[in-house]
């Protein structure tokens, strides 16, 4: 399946929650090869973020992105995205072959009233739903993250850039039972951030290592 290359560039909206996580609880969820960085004793930090690419982006799609913990090679820290979910099989294919990250297909729906909600599902399985409130007042604001992915035996970090008018809103997530990262406990956010005029650029991944254990995700 085509799918452009590295580095993708995408541009649109997106809402980023913040929670701290049982570090028990996403320790089967992270390569032995990656050490978990705690924020608090017994807690790292996680989140939820749903995104909206439009006009100018490589490709146009929605994309829900679950962050497990925060996790170090040596020196090197970053993310671990444990579930990722996209509407366009051409992502699907490329984030797995490119940054070896396990995106899977699912259905977004955006309303917009007095707030915004955002719901995920995959078929009859509602994966989560997200309210926020639209936040008027927005500062612009460019930062940087990395984050780390295994693809066949090589452990892999790549960067990602961002630029946004963020704002601070209040939010409601809800993950029924039955959503695939439910076990992650994501209870109501610590902090929510509506994110607009987003552009973000998903580098090109760099070989960290060769990992000696097997893999938690082999693309097919």
């Amino acid at each position: 399946m085509p799918y452009p290359c590295a580095p993708w560039t995408l541009k649109g909206r997106a809402v980023q929650t913040l929670h701290p996580i049982d570090t028990r609880r996403v320790r089967s969820l992270v390569p032995s090869d990656l050490a978990i960085v705690e924020v608090f004793p017994g807690k790292t930090l996680g989140g939820v973020y749903c995104a909206k690419y439009g006009a100018g982006s490589t490709l146009l799609y929605n994309e829900l992105i679950v962050v497990s913990a925060l996790v170090r090679c040596g020196m090197q820290f970053g993310a671990w995205i444990s579930h990722i979910y996209v509407d366009h099989p051409d992502s699907v294919a490329g984030g797995r072959e490119i940054w070896g990250l396990p995106k899977e297909l699912a259905e977004f729906t955006w309303e917009r009233d007095d707030g915004d909600r955002v719901m995920v599902h995959q078929g009859d399985c509602l994966l989560c739903s997200l309210d926020f409130s639209i936040k008027t007042f927005r500062l612009p604001i460019p930062f940087a993250f990395p984050s780390f992915s295994t693809l066949g035996s090589n452990l892999l970090l790549f960067p990602g850039e961002f630029m946004s008018a963020i704002g601070l809103v209040k939010s409601r997530l809800v993950v029924p039972p039955e959503s695939p990262f439910a076990m992650l406990n994501l209870t109501q956010p610590y902090l929510t951030f509506s994110c607009e005029d987003l552009r973000l650029v998903a580098g090109a991944p760099q070989v960290v290592k060769e990992r000696a254990t097997a893999t938690p995700y082999a693309p097919a």
